[in-house]
């Protein structure tokens, strides 16, 4: 009886993480990052601008692409952090990763995000059209270069990074056949380096007197300084502002309109800037999506701008 009672507060061995037939599942469904598939709702940035956004086939086709997109950008995220498996086991946080924890195998991992690597391009070839399964593997393509060894390469990071957003952008004009204008590609590219440099830029605050830590969240962090990141932030959110400024008056007067809204928008839209800039400056700007749900103020510029753009293309 004794040894009974001495073998029940034994302390037992951790169940390993995520044991029951669910886990494996929810385990790379975690790993694909579903917060960060708000991003791809960019896919509709073209369209909206040309308005060409409400009708059907619109409709269908962007939520097909929508839907590849983020099998694509999944397929990266289990990739990397299966390739990262062991970095990321000695990580404070990266550790909880389901695949450096064990709930993921790591072959598991890359078969599922090989799968989808292929799966994605693949499939947007026989539903969409084929420069829209050439704009998807160009960007898993570059993506996985990324994780492999453009991450490490300054600058080149940011560009790789900027150019994955600008791709979001993009693809669902590809896909609808809508011509997509310069004013509209340098504005987006601008502003996605301005939001990609301010995150940046914030880590690099945010960690500042600590060349450990810097390594430990992102290794490039420590070869680049706080002075240069702001720089490319402010250089982004300048050429952004002034291309909008240079479209919207390009894009002449009120036509049938009840005012001139395109260019009206432009107040607007150097306001969201100029707040986005107040996160930035102070070294909180963070996910851009969390930047923006986070400040009220921004969220309501951001809804105006919305408004007076949508009041353009609809010619009101």
């Amino acid at each position: 009886m004794a040894d009974r009672t001495a073998l029940l507060e034994r302390p037992q061995p951790p169940r390993p993480p995520g044991t029951g037939s669910l886990a494996l599942p929810l385990g790379l469904l975690k790993t694909a990052r579903p917060r960060q598939w708000v991003k791809n709702v960019l896919v509709v940035a073209a369209p909206a601008a040309a308005g060409e956004l409400f009708s059907r086939r619109s409709l269908v086709q962007l939520a097909l692409v929508f839907a590849l997109f983020t099998a694509a950008a999944s397929a990266v995220y289990l990739i990397n952090d299966a390739r990262d498996a062991e970095a990321d086991r000695a990580h404070p946080t990266k550790c909880r990763r389901p695949v450096a924890a064990g709930q993921v195998p790591v072959a598991v991992a890359y078969a599922a995000g090989g799968l989808l690597a292929v799966l994605a391009p693949v499939a947007a070839a026989m539903l969409c059209t084929p420069l829209t399964a050439g704009l998807l593997a160009a960007y898993v393509v570059m993506q996985l270069a990324y994780c492999v060894s453009l991450k490490h390469v300054l600058v080149v990071d940011l560009a790789v990074v900027t150019t994955g957003f600008l791709m979001r952008a993009m693809i669902g004009g590809v896909a609808l056949g809508i011509p997509l204008s310069r004013w509209f590609l340098i504005t987006t590219g601008f502003g996605a380096l301005f939001m990609v440099a301010a995150k940046r830029y914030s880590e690099a605050v945010q960690m500042s007197g600590s060349a450990e830590k810097l390594g430990a969240t992102r290794a490039l962090l420590t070869e680049y300084t706080t002075g240069y990141l702001r720089f490319v932030w402010q250089l982004a959110a300048g050429v952004a502002v002034l291309a909008y400024c240079l479209w919207a008056m390009e894009s002449g007067g009120t036509a049938n309109g009840l005012l001139p809204w395109r260019q009206l928008s432009m107040a607007a839209f150097v306001l969201a800037v100029l707040r986005y800039a107040v996160f930035a400056d102070r070294g909180t700007a963070g996910e851009p999506e969390d930047v923006v749900l986070r400040d009220r103020a921004l969220a309501v510029i951001g809804l105006v701008w919305i408004a007076m753009y949508a009041l353009a293309v609809a010619d009101w």
